[in-house]
């Protein structure tokens, strides 16, 4: 028996929000990525996926910083704010796919999943200590992360203590727990 599936009906109903890309610009994507970010698709169809970030530098600083893993193993995956149509911020894991390992922005395949409900943004956070909180979830020690970000360990022990500020949290593992809840 022979099933035929229709792939534009599976991408368009996919339980994750998902894109095409081509140079970080949105070629097409689906339902849940536009009710997701609070945007219609003709409005996200042809623009850079900077219109997803809070900021420009968060943008460009992850583009650079995926590249040469993209261009490694070929995918990645990360846990990051991410900005709504509204300009809400909401924390989003993005996992995606370089179709040429070789130029990885040259074309991809993405999906986005809302973190929200799980862990929501409370606390305002510079894009810096976005990204230092986003490594520490991701078990990363300082110098991991400062090599991740091409910063020094020390750099980033001082985002470190400003986030335990922010989060009133005594310890390492106390501002993780904050950070997951929120």
């Amino acid at each position: 028996m022979q099933t035929d599936i229709d792939y534009r009906l599976a991408f368009d109903l996919a339980p994750v929000g998902l894109v095409l890309s081509r140079h970080r610009s949105i070629v097409d994507c689906n339902a849940l990525l536009c009710e997701m970010f609070g945007q219609p698709r003709e409005l996200l169809i042809g623009q850079t996926f900077q219109v997803l970030y809070p900021s420009q530098e968060e943008y460009e600083r992850t583009g650079a910083r995926i590249a040469p893993i993209l261009n490694a193993r070929g995918h990645y995956a990360d846990d990051r704010v991410m900005k709504r149509g509204n300009g809400e911020t909401f924390w989003c894991h993005v996992t995606g796919r370089a179709l040429n390992r070789a130029s990885p922005h040259e074309a991809g395949i993405w999906s986005f999943l809302d973190l929200s409900s799980r862990r929501p943004v409370k606390a305002a956070l510079t894009p810096r200590e976005r990204e230092v909180a986003a490594s520490l979830l991701e078990g990363h020690t300082s110098k991991e992360i400062g090599r991740l970000l091409s910063i020094s360990h020390r750099t980033v022990e001082i985002y470190r203590a400003r986030l335990m500020r922010k989060f009133k949290a005594a310890t390492s593992a106390e501002l993780v727990h904050k950070l997951m809840a929120g």
